[in-house]
């Protein structure tokens, strides 16, 4: 039968999974050269429905022994719960983590649908304070803020917004990090059509897609986050997702140069890290200081080793997640950074040791 040339070349994207022949020196089941600290996850969320949280149950039913196991056959010493609770919600995951406190640390978050209330600012920092008094060891601020909370008249409620300095000032008073998420990934924020490079992704996860609807630019919103750094100086701010702009390292290299209470996670970036190494390798070097590891994935050994192959080999070419994950933020590939064992130290646990007190 004469093969038909034209229909031969017709394959959905969705069905094109291209092998590559490259050959090159790998290190598939690496351990980590030091005990790591995950100090990214979310053990009780139960999922994530965005604008949705405050009606989300802790998930406080499972067995703690399985995450023991897996932790243990990662190296990973301690993990940090950052939950969208306060309150008794939260307090009920205190006391759900605290027979396991030598290994896990649980971050709470605040209500931000009252801050139109003249209570807002006694009933936040009871709140906070409280949480702390149970055992919080810091606030976690998801994305809403700035993308889904409205005061009452219908405008939305910004990072930068002077009504949350009570927030800011409550943390700095307590001596406990501000962990906060502005922002995502840049192409979340453009046409959904040919040329976003995530066109696949946001497919999957329409409710990610931030483009026009009323919501503000990406760029309006990593500048309010900006402005809200500078603004408490005595609060220390960890800047999710590689401070918020893992495309851009030089624009978070400035953050990081004018503001010394600013830090960042890598959690759920190494894809982007990992195809500019020559750019994120210096960028390691210069704030070796200022960078914390983090996953933002259920635990998951496969995970752990690819995080440890990114920061420890120079590989060279390698899926940024396991199967069947390999292109779940993009169709590219990654490559190692090789870090020498000064910084892998300080990223994997010192770092977050300065900033969190994992007693409680």
């Amino acid at each position: 039968m004469k093969r038909n040339q034209r229909g031969s070349c017709r394959l959905l994207l969705k069905d094109f999974h291209p092998f590559p022949q490259l050959v090159t020196e790998g290190h598939v089941s690496i351990e980590p050269t030091f005990p790591v600290i995950d100090a990214h996850n979310h053990l009780t969320m139960g999922g994530y429905n965005f604008g949705k949280m405050k009606r989300t149950k802790p998930r406080i039913d499972w067995d703690h022994n399985l995450l023991l196991s897996v932790m243990d056959a990662a190296k990973v010493e301690k993990i940090v719960d950052l939950t969208p609770f306060y309150g008794e919600k939260l307090k009920a995951v205190l006391d759900f983590h605290r027979p396991h406190s030598d290994r896990i640390v649980v971050f709470g978050t605040v209500d931000f649908e009252r801050v139109d209330s003249p209570k807002f600012p006694s009933e936040v920092r009871k709140a906070i304070v409280q949480g702390f008094k149970h055992g919080m060891r810091g606030l976690k601020i998801f994305k809403e803020l700035g993308l889904h909370y409205r005061d009452k008249n219908g405008k939305l409620v910004m990072p930068n917004d002077r009504r949350l300095k009570p927030v800011w000032d409550t943390c700095a008073e307590l001596k406990i990090p501000v962990l906060i998420h502005v922002a995502d990934p840049v192409a979340f924020f453009q046409p959904l059509d040919n040329t976003n490079e995530r066109f696949e992704e946001l497919c999957a996860h329409p409710e990610w897609h931030f483009y026009g609807k009323g919501l503000p630019t990406f760029h309006e919103l990593i500048q309010a986050g900006e402005e809200l750094i500078a603004e408490n100086p005595q609060t220390t701010f960890i800047m999710a997702h590689v401070g918020w702009y893992s495309e851009n390292l030089r624009w978070v290299s400035g953050v990081l140069d004018k503001y010394s209470n600013a830090y960042i996670d890598i959690s759920a970036r190494i894809a982007e890290l990992g195809r500019q190494p020559y750019t994120a390798k210096k960028f390691f070097e210069r704030y070796q200081d200022r960078i914390v590891f983090g996953t933002d994935v259920l635990p998951n050994v496969e995970f752990y080793r690819i995080y440890y192959r990114f920061l420890e080999t120079e590989d060279e070419y390698f899926p940024y997640a396991p199967t069947p994950w390999e292109n779940s933020q993009g169709r590219w590939r990654i490559y190692g950074l090789g870090l020498d064992k000064v910084i892998l130290r300080k990223v994997y646990r010192d770092n977050i040791l300065n900033l969190i007190d994992f007693n409680w």
